[in-house]
């Protein structure tokens, strides 16, 4: 590949030949103006080795002829008929562009779909803070980001008796007076009357305001470039924006486009998409255009100078490796070495199944093969029942099992219905597809509970996308998606998939009265798409529509389609997921929000994850095996010098507190108590959770939400209301260090004569035995040295009298410890 095709590669600038010098690039380049009103923004950039790289502000832009395309402020305007170039010089280096207009000798006419609806989207006029809210401002509503030029059209020209559009005298236009300040505007002035934006409308007004025509150009998408950049903090880059209709003319709309940067800690971006770059890391500004979002990605180096032979002897285990320290060594960021084997052993442990090591299981592990004893206690991890609990109660997490909302049957019933398909390591697609799918009573086919918890075609569209796609598309319910691509018609598309599922017996019209639920599917029905008054032709997210009149099962098409190899977002949200969980944050952060404007921090490794879901044929313990046996993985949480900065790119492991449940069962393990569950919320039943969980019930194997437990509850469990993950916190607060210092919680535990510490002070243990006892179960590991030293002077100044109470502190301060609490 030449020079010109890789920044051909890098910049995605749908263009024939790339203008560029030894260390300038010109873009974009072999451009058409179309019209006499096209118009293209200009930017001259350094390269960075052979990357795109900063824009150089004191660039000089000419035009070869004037008479064809005059620049004025580094914007090239058309003028006449044909073709010419344009220059940029900088640093002693010019460098050329070729440019042809086209069509400048017709008549202009501005289009209210295209540009109208851009001038007033890019003002702010028909944001949902401004007149794009539901209800509108001050009586006047526009279609949210201008997704509906029909309506819109009629509301500027039709309401108001007519009086937002004056054909006589466009400047007493209201369209045009409230804006530019000439009238009271509670929105503020938004429109300068020299301005370029006025002139469109202004002239769209005199022209006689035509609406929305059938031969419109239509935008089929948006493109970006430089699609990347590196850059260095300090530095600036101008992202420009084309726009590609349907008759096949590219514009550019950079004047029109609106910007956000979505990490603005690494860079910001202002209206006219001139990024600033603050920090370090991989960073990306959202572009949005008529209802079409891209990105603008860009890399900043840290500022450590890391030998490229460190990387080169970093050790590889698969292909998350290879990927995670190809971008370490981009982005400048020496790995951690090495966790050693006390640490990994917790750290798997509470990851992979929930809970903290046996002592048992320790010393089986330091006795092995020091070569093979962590694939080997990876493989009886992943083989054990506690593996089933744990996944089965993040599963549960997800799926919302809760008390509060399903009946007692119910709750049973779906629970052990995911724990024997975890069992099993049945195919996450089977799962989904046996969710989606479901029929049959609440009693006998725990998947139907899906459909008990989501009632209506809108909520089971939702949570089916949210919990298996990672895509919140509720926005589209009211309007098209203000920020991805979905629109108001996909929406009740994808939801008229869900329109014929019906159910029967529910509390005391149940068979028998038992509360048991008969899920089926009718033969027909659609569901009515409220602003058109009609429905729309079921179909998944981007494919193609069924018969209306097919009799067939719309679940099942649904269901082939979600769980597809080639669906686009349902490997990716289950990888995500998974690795979420093993390194404490997504690749994707919400982890539930994959989404184009919420980039992850590692594509290649999101895109690789995904697909070893699918090579695998879904058996999801196959990722969870690579990500465990990874070096990256498997990497030490102290940070280094030139890593301790970042927090996202898996440098080291990241420290991270452990989940309510799990910690609750980590100091029952530790000392050798119990936690009784007596209190559960069941509508319309007198059960306790003593019908349910007998002594000895650990908190991660609880089958719902409905269980009260105020330590839970204080430390973040997540309530299981909504399909999301945000539910969960993991915040610390002061009042989680309240209840573990005086809570009811820690306490009687720990005064518990039957617990670690008082069974081996009757048993006979001196100190130094029961403080390496605590350290071992707790920390999985031995205490050192210096550590008994301090602690043993500690309880040798109390009374001895006062022995247990001494040796309960030790425990109390070991068991409030982030060592602890937290997974490292």
């Amino acid at each position: 590949m030449n020079p010109i095709q890789f920044l051909m590669l890098c910049v995605g600038c749908l263009v024939a030949d790339i203008a560029v010098a030894d260390s300038h690039l010109l873009l974009p380049s072999s451009f058409t103006l179309h019209g006499s009103e096209s118009r293209q923004q200009l930017s001259l950039t350094k390269l960075q080795g052979r990357e795109v790289g900063p824009a150089i502000a004191d660039a000089d832009f000419q035009s070869a002829d004037s008479s064809i395309v005059k620049i004025v402020d580094g914007v090239a305007y058309a003028v006449s008929n044909g073709s010419t170039q344009v220059s940029a010089t900088a640093n002693g280096e010019t460098v050329t562009s070729q440019v042809t207009v086209v069509g400048a000798d017709a008549p202009h006419h501005w289009s209210f779909r295209n540009d109208v609806q851009s001038v007033l989207s890019k003002i702010g006029c028909n944001m949902g803070s401004c007149h794009g809210a539901l209800a509108g401002k001050g009586g006047f509503r526009l279609s949210l980001r201008g997704y509906d030029a029909d309506a819109d059209f009629k509301t500027i020209t039709r309401e108001a008796r007519g009086r937002r559009t004056e054909l006589a005298d466009p400047g007493r236009s209201l369209l045009l007076t409230k804006p530019t300040g000439a009238l009271p505007h509670k929105g503020g002035i938004k429109l300068g009357t020299q301005s370029d934006d006025y002139r469109v409308l202004s002239q769209w007004i005199a022209n006689g305001a035509a609406g929305p025509k059938e031969d419109d150009a239509i935008l089929q998408r948006i493109s970006v470039y430089p699609e990347s950049a590196m850059l260095l903090p300090g530095d600036s880059s101008r992202v420009l924006v084309n726009a590609h209709y349907d008759d096949g003319r590219i514009a550019d709309v950079s004047h029109w486009a609106r910007f956000t940067a979505t990490d603005e800690t690494i860079a910001s971006v202002d209206d006219e998409g001139v990024v600033s770059v603050r920090g370090s890391g991989e960073g990306a500004v959202l572009v949005w255009f008529g209802s079409k979002v891209a990105l603008a990605r860009m890399t900043v180096p840290y500022p450590d100078e890391i030998p490229p032979s460190v990387f080169a002897k970093s050790a590889r285990r698969n292909y998350i490796d290879e990927l995670n320290l190809q971008q370490l060594q981009t982005l400048k960021l020496r790995p951690s070495p090495r966790c050693d084997d006390e640490t990994f052993v917790r750290r798997a442990s509470l990851d992979t199944i929930g809970r903290l090591p046996t002592l048992a299981e320790r010393d089986e592990f330091l006795a092995a093969n020091e070569k093979t004893r962590r694939d080997e206690f990876i493989e009886r991890l992943l083989s054990s029942e506690g593996f089933v609990d744990y996944w089965t109660y993040r599963w549960c997490d997800m799926l919302l099992i809760n008390g509060t909302r399903l009946r007692p049957v119910a709750v049973e019933t779906y629970y052990q219905w995911i724990h024997e398909s975890v069992r099993e390591n049945k195919p996450w697609d089977q799962i989904v597809s046996e969710i989606l799918t479901a029929t049959g009573g609440s009693d006998q086919n725990g998947a139907t509970n899906f459909y008990a918890l989501h009632q209506s075609p809108e909520d089971m569209t939702e949570n089916a996308c949210q919990a298996f796609l990672g895509l919140s598309i509720g926005c589209a319910k009211c309007h098209n998606h203000p920020l991805e691509k979905w629109t108001n018609d996909q929406y009740y598309s994808m939801a008229n998939l869900f329109a014929r599922v019906r159910a029967k017996g529910w509390g005391g019209d149940g068979r028998n009265g038992d509360g048991i639920r008969t899920l089926f599917v009718a033969a027909s029905g659609d569901l009515i798409q409220p602003g058109l008054g009609k429905p729309q032709p079921p179909a998944p997210l981007d494919a193609e529509p069924l018969e209306f009149d097919d009799p067939t099962d719309r679940r099942l098409a649904l269901a082939d389609w979600m769980t597809s190899p080639e669906n686009p977002y349902f490997a990716r949200a289950v990888a995500n997921r998974i690795w979420a969980n093993f390194f404490g944050r997504g690749l994707v952060e919400q982890v539930d929000d994959l989404r184009l404007s919420n980039p992850a921090s590692s594509e290649p490794l999101l895109t690789a994850a995904a697909k070893h879901v699918v090579d695998a044929d879904f058996d999801l313990k196959q990722l969870m095996r690579a990500i465990l046996r990874s070096e990256t993985y498997q990497r030490s949480s102290e940070p280094l010098a030139e890593n301790r900065d970042e927090q996202k790119y898996l440098s080291r492991y990241y420290p991270r507190r452990l989940m309510a449940e799990v910690l609750l069962d980590a100091i029952d393990q530790t000392l050798g108590t119990t936690t009784s569950f007596t209190e559960v919320a069941f509508p319309g039943a007198d059960k306790q959770a003593t019908d349910f969980y007998g002594d000895g019930t650990r908190a991660i194997e609880l089958y719902d939400a409905a269980v009260k437990s105020y330590f839970l509850k204080t430390f973040g469990r997540n309530p299981r209301e909504i399909t999301c993950e945000c539910e969960r916190s993991d915040e610390p607060s002061m009042v989680q260090v309240l209840h573990m210092s005086n809570g009811d919680t820690l306490n009687p535990k720990l005064a518990d004569e039957d617990n670690l510490v008082g069974r081996m002070i009757r048993d006979g243990a001196d100190d130094r035995s029961i403080i390496e006892a605590v350290f071992l179960n707790g920390l999985s590991r031995k205490p050192t040295e210096g550590e008994f030293g301090a602690i043993l002077k500690i309880v040798e100044e109390y009374p001895s009298e006062q022995r247990a109470t001494a040796l309960q502190d030790v425990a109390w301060s070991v068991l409030t410890n982030a060592e602890f609490t937290f997974n490292h």
